[in-house]
């Protein structure tokens, strides 16, 4: 009790357990677990500390989501220094890596276009690489939102209930007289995401260096 006779405040919470509690919450219960309600319960503490460092919900769920964006910054920045397309690869799986391991970010960031800090480092560092190397702003910035875009659509299917490489039953149902080529192509509907990742990343990668060729781009 202090000496006003009225109970003290509950003691503030720092942003970083604020946030690693957030990113388990997300992980455990799923997106719509995120409340501030449900999160002020996980801390054991009250919203009126969670409002201390957050304006709103949206607020929360955009520092959640660059706190995550953090781990593929650290990460992706060993491809410094290599060509361009080593870069590029490099960030693209690194950030899908991050959204496998957690698989429930990746609707949060189809709310708003991540902007945090890591974000902006992580979009910054590739759009450098690929300006030094040649690329011409409209194309470099094409390229990575592109590139951004295609490792989110991975991510989302991460997301999925009942897992991410099961495989449609009416697949093995279907006449192959009616549909041959789905049937001639049954048995490799097992192929796993992760592998159907790094199939598509290695298209896009191949694909914008041809491109790049033709506009007089190396490495």
């Amino acid at each position: 009790m202090s000496l006003s006779g009225r109970s003290p405040g509950r003691p503030p919470v720092e942003l970083d357990r604020i946030l690693s509690a957030a990113v388990a919450l997300v992980d455990d219960d799923g997106v719509d677990a995120l409340t501030m309600r449900g999160l002020a319960k996980r801390l054991g503490s009250g919203t009126a500390t969670l409002y201390r460092h957050f304006d709103s919900r949206d607020d929360l769920v955009a520092q959640v989501v660059d706190s995550v964006m953090g781990e593929a910054v650290t990460l992706s920045e060993s491809a410094e220094g290599d060509s361009w397309q080593v870069a590029l690869s490099v960030s693209a799986r690194e950030m899908f890596a991050v959204l496998r391991r957690h698989p429930n970010i990746a609707p949060l960031m189809l709310e708003r276009i991540p902007a945090g800090r890591n974000a902006v480092r992580l979009r910054e560092r590739c759009l450098a690489r690929l300006l030094h190397a040649g690329f011409e702003p409209p194309q470099a910035v094409r390229a990575w939102s592109s590139l951004a875009r295609f490792v989110l659509g991975f991510g989302v299917q991460s997301s999925r209930p009942g897992g991410v490489d099961q495989r449609p039953d009416v697949w093995s149902t279907l006449d192959p007289e009616d549909f041959p080529a789905s049937s001639a192509v049954d048995a490799e509907e097992t192929v796993s995401l992760d592998d159907e990742f790094a199939f598509g990343l290695q298209l896009f990668v191949s694909g914008l260096d041809t491109h790049a060729r033709t506009w007089g781009i190396g490495n």
